[in-house]
């Protein structure tokens, strides 16, 4: 049975794949959504402009409130926790700590407590460089080795909610490469998609990393990239079909793919032929660099999501076409 009939929660949902979220949950139906987020003077804004739901509220402001008055804001049936700072490169460890690990703690037990399903967003930068393994077990937890202090905000909650026993009741869906529509006001955290467009419209190359790896040519590091059209279904599989599952899920492709692969894909999507260039890798990144993920889906299809991945070049092409071409958000015409 659905969780999604009640009302729903979705932190972050101005952001990139809560506004994907919500945008799908208005395709399905549901308008009773309650939306959180920091709205700040970026431009996120507008990815909530064509979307429907019942309230936004400041998390600021939605945290406070809880914190004095738990039923302040009613109950709801589905909680989706995605808002967090992605910024892979901050370095306000204790900024992490609060808004990533100290807030989804303060959620986690208020929806358990108020009979809410509880789905967040954990991340595939808590395997660090992969070397323990990207096996998305609730067992093994301790040995991960986060890369950045981001990773490792997100790896303090799923540890706390382990030690809790919550994993048993909570889904932490642990996002790979996620691109897509709606990311533009991300800066430097949007994915190579968006980035190489500009660079196409502006100088008519891409520029990317070269290895420091031997075992690595330039431009043939791997990521498993994943549409976020794909994210939200799987995302949304656990409130629609897999309502009782619980613990940690790889949220990916099941490919890994090169970043040349990825970038040709742009360039054809352009009809332009490929024109790219290396450039060093920043001395902050070398050692925080993942050079390979591969999301291990096996969990994912044991728990009942039978939907084909769409293919990474007919992503790109639906992406750029569809979206990055006419500078249209998604809900927009």
């Amino acid at each position: 049975m659905s969780t999604l009939d009640g009302r729903i929660l979705v932190t972050g949902g101005a952001g990139f794949i809560g506004s994907a979220l919500v945008w799908a949950l208005n395709q399905r139906g549901h308008t009773n959504i309650v939306i959180t987020d920091l709205l700040g003077s970026d431009e996120k804004w507008k990815n909530l402009v064509p979307l429907k739901f019942a309230d936004y509220v400041e998390a600021g402001s939605f945290r406070e409130h809880l914190r004095h008055n738990p039923a302040a804001f009613g109950k709801f049936s589905t909680v989706f926790h995605l808002g967090a700072c992605s910024a892979t490169t901050e370095k306000n460890a204790a900024y992490l700590i609060d808004n990533n690990t100290n807030v989804t703690k303060e959620l986690a037990a208020w929806s358990l407590e108020h009979g809410a399903r509880f789905i967040y967003a954990s991340s595939a930068a808590t395997y660090g460089d992969g070397a323990q393994g990207m096996e998305d077990t609730n067992d093994e937890l301790q040995r991960l080795r986060p890369l950045n202090m981001y990773g490792y905000s997100k790896h303090l909650f799923d540890l706390h909610a382990q030690r809790e026993g919550w994993l048993e009741h909570i889904v932490g869906v642990k996002y790979f490469n996620v691109f897509g529509p709606n990311e533009d006001h991300k800066a430097d955290m949007r994915s190579l998609v968006h980035k190489a467009y500009q660079q196409i419209l502006t100088t008519g190359r891409v520029q990317l990393f070269k290895s420091h790896k031997p075992e690595f040519k330039d431009g043939e590091q791997m990521r498993d990239f994943l549409y976020v059209k794909d994210a939200i279904e799987m995302t949304l599989h656990f409130a629609e079909r897999a309502t009782t599952a619980g613990g940690l899920y790889n949220l990916g492709s099941g490919e890994a793919n090169t970043w040349l692969t990825l970038t040709r894909a742009i360039f054809a999507a352009l009809g332009r032929e490929p024109n790219i260039e290396f450039i060093d890798m920043p001395d902050v990144l070398r050692g925080k660099y993942q050079y390979f993920t591969k999301a291990d889906t096996t969990k994912l299809r044991a728990a009942g999501f039978t939907k084909a991945m769409t293919p990474l070049v007919e992503s790109v092409r639906d992406y750029v076409q569809g979206y990055l071409v006419p500078a249209k958000k998604l809900g927009e015409g």
